[in-house]
């Protein structure tokens, strides 16, 4: 059970840049070692060890690169980005099972130099033989079906997909992490940006980036007495909703949903015991941005087919009603499947963030959209 006797109590990153050079499994121990230091720990502190079934670096061979001791577990979430959070409940779980006392979640990714996850494929799974054939072969042009029928039930228009970018790049302007530092847009900016799926267009599209990201857990109380402030983990969900595919599902209606995401909401909420109106500030998984107003509203932040008037007027950009993304999202820092935006959750709740969005309220992290999905809550522990 999330009780929230488990914490965050490093996180630590490499650069998020186009051409790393160098290896992923070089990434992934750059951004360990940053984590341990950053919690004040050493690698023989580390009994478990966490990851997406998509990263490319078995834990062993991590092991065995950052000289750790004995492992006691080792575990993988599947289905990309919708693993992030879901990584960190795993290792909660160990912690609170008594299974391994510090364990480090990472991901690591050359995902610009090396495999592109935004290009067309081809894919053996059965389920593609309904859209690959037919030319609904990258994931955006999936979700430019979702889209499409998004503002077909609830009217807007695609300036309000603009809006998510524009709030998004407004904040990496002032990240110094970030790929797009110093770079904000207009929303005539992306007005004039190419279609890549109408009603997509390139600057609704999160980056692709080479970089990686490494999350320390254990215990509140063993958490307490390290270098860093806890963040202290009082919710922790995945979910999955009925008919789930990926990216698009073909086998429910309506389209313009995300159930899997309703799932993970009611699971924050009932564990927290927290309301959406008490949230600080949210980062949610931004790798398209039709997919953040559709968050907005499953998560309960507004009704269905809302979302547009809540980002109206600067409405989650810093100052507004809900802060979202203050660090620039995966539209603006960097896409390293949702990893670093709960590193930037921890930072808010440190209160040592770029863009700190004041409060003393919980901050909540999403992870993937149109895949199985999950969620963390964090607050303060110190």
């Amino acid at each position: 059970m999330i009780n929230g006797t488990a914490a965050v109590a490093g996180i630590g990153a490499t650069e998020f840049s186009k051409d790393s050079g160098r290896s992923e499994l070089r990434l992934a121990v750059e951004a360990i070692r940053a984590a341990l230091d950053d919690a004040g720990l050493r690698p023989a502190d580390v009994s478990g060890l966490v990851t997406f079934t998509m990263d490319n670096n078995s834990e062993i061979a991590v092991a065995r690169e950052l000289g750790l001791r004995e492992l006691t577990f080792m575990t993988r979430v599947g289905y990309g980005g919708g693993a992030a959070c879901a990584v960190v409940q795993q290792a909660v779980l160990a912690v609170g099972a008594g299974l391994a006392d510090v364990v480090v979640c990472y991901r690591a990714l050359n995902e610009r130099s090396g495999r592109r996850f935004g290009q067309a494929f081809a894919s053996a799974d059965p389920d593609a033989a309904w859209h690959v054939p037919m030319g609904l072969a990258t994931p955006a042009a999936q979700v430019a079906m979702v889209a499409r029928r998004y503002l077909h039930d609830h009217g807007g228009s695609p300036d309000d997909f603009g809006r998510v970018t524009v709030a998004a790049r407004r904040h990496a302007a002032t990240n110094p992490h970030a790929w797009f530092h110093g770079r904000p847009i207009t929303l005539d900016e992306h007005r004039a940006s190419r279609w890549i799926a109408e009603p997509l267009r390139l600057l609704d599209c999160c980056q692709e980036s080479d970089g990686a990201v490494a999350v320390v857990v254990t215990s509140l109380a063993r958490a307490r007495d390290l270098r860093r402030p806890p963040a202290v983990i009082v919710a922790a969900a995945q979910g999955s909703g009925p008919g789930q595919y990926v990216m698009t599902s073909y086998y429910r209606s309506p389209v313009a949903e995300l159930p899997e995401m309703g799932v993970v909401a009611r699971q924050l909420w009932e564990q927290s015991g927290y309301r959406p109106s008490e949230v600080r500030t949210a980062v949610l998984y931004d790798h398209f941005t039709p997919y953040v107003l559709i968050q907005l509203e499953e998560l309960g932040f507004c009704g269905r087919g809302e979302a547009r008037h809540l980002i109206a007027d600067g409405g989650i950009e810093l100052g507004g009603r809900l802060p979202v993304n203050p660090h620039g999202g995966q539209l603006g820092e960097a896409y390293i499947h949702g990893m670093n935006g709960i590193a930037e959750a921890v930072r808010q709740v440190r209160g040592t963030a770029v863009n700190q969005v004041p409060g003393d309220g919980p901050v909540l992290v999403t992870a993937g959209t149109g895949v199985p999905t999950s969620g963390l809550i964090l607050r303060s522990g110190a």
